[in-house]
């Protein structure tokens, strides 16, 4: 038999391959740096359009021309923050809930019966971070809000000034990200179910003459060890899977006032939206999270497009 000259079949890095436990996930806010003291916003996908822009990225071939590039229009409406923690040594030492919370969101979730006490009166701590919600009654998907920790930059002095200036106030996706930055969206991908080898790790058919099936592997593995090792691809869940997509450029940004209306599979937006370049993963309505680059790229930093209209 020659020697076998290709990648393996499915990377073992996304494993294992099952449905993620939540909608938004879990992001490590140390690693991630902003130029605002907020690093990241919630907002829902609403779909995908075609935009005419004029490319003034420098050395570019298309530079002083009018192109159309295809973006992804998200929702964004305001959040308002549900609690500040307090860390200690990596872990949480307290939590202070906000005294204004939204008769939906408390008819929603469980919180505790004792009065919130003062965050001025919590002491030795080493970081702060928010758990904030989305008003996204005010878009018209639902009513049940969605819920993440949102990471702070800055001293400790600067993000505890920016919870007591926004506890109780609504935060704004312009107050967040300015037009012409690049960010990260996190999300799930669109569920497809229970697929095959073939779908799931992108095996080759089988020769028409083969036995048991095309669209399966060849052989599970030897006689000994007398198991099937995980690495094997075999038909399992597909979709609805953790990823992140990196280094997006923003094409514009603020109020919809209504510019986009009767989106196929979600509807008119109301409130605030932002305009990234390329497709996200996941249905229309999925709730993502936008945050700050991990890790930019030059060529994506010096991107840049003037909108002129959508279509």
């Amino acid at each position: 038999m020659g020697t076998i000259r290709r990648p393996r079949r499915g990377s073992l890095q996304f494993w294992p391959r099952k449905r993620a436990k939540k909608f938004l996930p879990r992001v490590n806010w140390s690693s991630i740096d902003s130029k605002k003291i907020l690093k990241g916003f919630i907002g829902y996908k609403a779909g995908m359009a075609s935009a005419y822009v004029k490319d003034e990225t420098p050395n570019s071939m298309t530079k002083g021309k009018e192109i159309v590039v295809p973006v992804t229009i998200l929702e964004c409406p305001p959040m308002k923050i549900l609690s500040v923690r307090f860390y200690k040594n990596g872990q949480v030492k307290t939590e202070i809930f906000s005294e204004h919370i939204d008769k939906d969101l408390k008819s929603r979730i469980k919180l505790p019966k004792k009065k919130p006490g003062k965050i001025e009166d919590v002491k030795n701590y080493d970081d702060i971070s928010i758990i904030c919600y989305s008003q996204v009654k005010k878009t018209g998907l639902k009513r049940t809000p969605d819920l993440s920790e949102l990471g702070l930059s800055g001293s400790l002095e600067e993000k505890l000034n920016f919870v007591k200036e926004n506890i109780g106030k609504e935060i704004t996706v312009s107050e967040t990200f300015n037009k012409k930055q690049i960010v990260d969206i996190r999300g799930l991908t669109k569920g497809k179910g229970f697929s095959g080898a073939v779908a799931r790790f992108g095996i080759t058919f089988r020769s028409h003459k083969a036995e048991k099936g095309v669209r399966r592997p060849g052989s599970l593995g030897p006689w000994h060890p007398a198991r099937v090792t995980f690495r094997t691809p075999m038909a399992g869940q597909l979709g609805m899977f953790t990823r992140v997509s990196y280094n997006n450029s923003v094409i514009d940004l603020g109020k919809a006032d209504g510019k986009f209306k009767n989106i196929k599979n979600y509807g008119d937006i109301i409130t605030d939206y932002l305009l990234v370049r390329g497709s996200v993963q996941g249905p229309a309505k999925r709730q993502l999270l936008i945050t700050y680059p991990l890790r930019g790229t030059k060529k994506q930093i010096k991107k840049n497009y003037d909108l002129i209209e959508i279509r």
